[in-house]
């Protein structure tokens, strides 16, 4: 006969596994039998789960922590690395497979999981069909996953909160109440005494008499609130760092908050806590909180190494040339909470890429805030102007007025590609642009954008998402035969629409799950020096060298189009055909045929959108 189970331990396991997504659907009955023959294990970083050349002989549920799988092939070659995180399962295809031996698995954080002998389990399944159903569903996720065929991102159950300075407490409140609208109730742990009272929101104060509670406490904590939604552990970035490390622990992801200010204080507290944990670094997010006016976050690399990525944002209204990019980056973070990443792409066009302002006013305005930018030549200029946190009437504005034609070159033919011409030899787009981005990176933005040039040397795009701003643009938009290259690093580096016009590709590539696309070349005018495609008598006029440049650069990106866009699951097409390529006087006028485009294509948007998050983005 089986011992009988160790109440306490059982307890302790039935705590756990209520916390794992997937069991959300599991019944007392069946959680209490799978906590009583459960055997709760914790890895360090290092320690081998499963070796290569052994048999599967257990299921792991995974409840915390990060394991990665290594699959190799018969000639011992690796083929697949996956993470196994809070959730996942290790071993259930063993039920049918039994030969593991060319999988290995190592903890790459301080983990915790849940083991059951094989044929434990295999006892336990049969008599309870919710646990079928689960595992069922686990298992096409993993198919799913395998295939590449699931656009879910993860969505962390338990996000930790640190707060670099007190300014910034008043985001777990903004996001406890905005979670409160889209799920089952968000819980909230907090240090913070004053915590203010919210409505539908389970609180406990995890400090009783000056001391944190201790981790059985919190289990305990958890637990009781396993059948609601989503935990928000908030606490102070002065707490001790035993503190920090059991919260890194316990959260599968945590927003680390700092304003300008404060860089160097949380520089000194996230150091030799990735020393201690090197991976804890991709669950680690950098929040800036950019309240005093400044149009950047700080350069600080030796930060940004310790992190997987930031967000920017603010509480307060801005200037209107600053526009509300940084007011929406809360928002941006609940899509990042949610399993939501909406990339938009920004193709190449001259002058008609001003379109695209349009495009970015009317999806912020329909509150579809975009996560990501890419774009190539005028999709760069325009989409890095916005990243910067610049509003769209604000830069159109800028446009319409900086690149008006002189009237020297209104009265001459073909007089707006000759001004085209005398801004690039007389490099006088730098100037122009350093008025607005100064000298600010490209990471230092509101937004991440990714800026797409091309190296004549090795005939490759070069994809930039760090670096000076105001030198990835000038790359991108550097069109042969205007100018020269702009040699860098061993580059020669020239107009990114000679191999990728659109690059939605990009945006794929950095785990973007829905992905806009902005032509402005999906269109092509039957007409060119005065001979039209109709077959009607031409009226036959001369054009300089540079309009044929321009035109053949423009038939090449309308031809080419297909080739960075076809990841995209939508394309915005802005008919500018009536505008001439050098024409960034009438930015306004381009401007508002990408509104009325964009538009037209928002209830399109809105169901791909809904079928991503219903609840994020509700249909009709």
């Amino acid at each position: 006969m089986n011992a009988p189970p160790n109440r306490a331990r059982s307890d302790r396991n039935a705590i756990e596994i209520k916390r794992l997504p997937w069991a959300s659907d599991l019944n007392e009955v069946t959680i209490r039998e799978l906590a009583d023959v459960g055997e709760f294990l914790q890895f360090e970083p290092g320690d081998v789960v499963h070796r290569a050349h052994e048999s599967m002989e257990f299921v792991y549920f995974i409840l915390g922590g990060q394991l990665e799988v290594t699959v190799s092939d018969a000639l011992g070659n690796d083929v697949l690395h996956r993470p196994l995180v809070r959730g996942s399962v290790l071993g259930l295809f063993s039920m049918a497979l039994p030969d593991q031996s060319h999988t290995h698995v190592v903890a790459i954080e301080p983990a915790s999981a849940i083991r059951f002998g094989l044929q434990q389990f295999l006892a336990i399944v049969p008599r309870h069909a919710d646990l079928q159903l689960s595992m069922y569903r686990l298992a096409a996720n993993v198919v799913r996953q395998i295939l590449v065929i699931d656009r879910t991102l993860a969505q962390p159950s338990v996000v930790g909160i640190v707060h670099q300075s007190e300014a910034s407490r008043s985001l777990t409140h903004r996001l406890a109440s905005r979670f409160r609208d889209l799920e089952p109730t968000p819980c909230v742990a907090s240090d913070d005494a004053a915590w203010p009272h919210l409505d539908g929101v389970p609180f406990r104060l995890v400090v009783e008499h000056g001391r944190p509670i201790d981790d059985e406490q919190l289990q305990a904590q958890f637990g009781e609130w396993s059948d609601h939604g989503r935990i928000f552990v908030d606490l102070t970035a002065g707490n001790t760092e035993g503190v920090l490390v059991r919260m890194l622990n316990f959260a599968d992801l945590v927003l680390w908050c700092v304003r300008p200010d404060d860089a160097k204080a949380a520089r000194h507290i996230l150091g030799p806590l990735l020393e201690r944990t090197a991976t804890w670094r991709n669950k680690i997010r950098i929040v800036w909180l950019m309240d005093d006016d400044a149009q950047a976050a700080p350069y600080e690399p030796e930060l940004r190494r310790l992190v997987d990525r930031d967000f920017k944002i603010s509480f307060r209204d801005t200037s209107r040339d600053r526009g509300s990019s940084l007011r929406h980056g809360i928002e941006r973070i609940v899509h990042h909470l949610r399993g939501v990443r909406i990339g938009l792409a920004l193709g190449g066009g001259a002058a008609r890429g001003m379109a695209h302002l349009g495009v970015l006013k009317v999806l912020e305005q329909g509150g579809i805030y975009v996560d990501m930018l890419a774009g190539t030549s005028a999709g760069a200029m325009a989409g890095t102007l916005y990243a910067s946190g610049m509003s769209t009437d604000f830069v159109v504005e800028c446009f319409k007025n900086q690149l008006r034609l002189p009237w020297m070159f209104r009265h001459m033919p073909g007089g707006g590609y000759w001004y085209l011409v005398s801004k690039y030899r007389g490099n006088q787009f730098e100037p122009m642009l350093r008025r607005y981005l100064g000298d600010a990176r490209l990471e230092q933005l509101t937004l991440p954008i990714f800026t797409v040039t091309v190296d004549l040397v090795e005939g490759v795009p070069v994809v930039r998402e760090t670096g000076d701003a105001t030198s990835a643009i000038l790359e991108s938009i550097n069109l042969p035969g205007l100018s020269n290259p702009i040699v860098d690093s061993g580059r020669a580096l020239v107009d990114g629409g000679l191999v990728n016009n659109i690059p939605a590709d990009v945006l794929v590539s950095k785990g973007c799950n829905l992905v806009l696309a902005s032509s402005v070349t999906a269109k092509l005018e039957q007409e060119f020096m005065g001979i039209r495609a109709n077959g009607s008598a031409p009226r036959f006029k001369l054009s300089s060298m540079f309009q044929v440049m321009m035109r053949g650069q423009m038939v090449q990106s309308f031809n080419m189009n297909a080739i960075g866009v076809q990841p995209a699951d939508f394309v915005i097409e802005p008919d500018v055909t009536a505008f001439d390529l050098s024409a960034f006087g009438r930015a306004d006028e381009m401007a508002a045929v990408g509104e009325s485009a964009a538009t037209e294509a928002l209830p399109r948007i809105r169901e791909l959108l809904s079928r991503l998050d219903a609840k994020l983005f509700p249909g009709p």
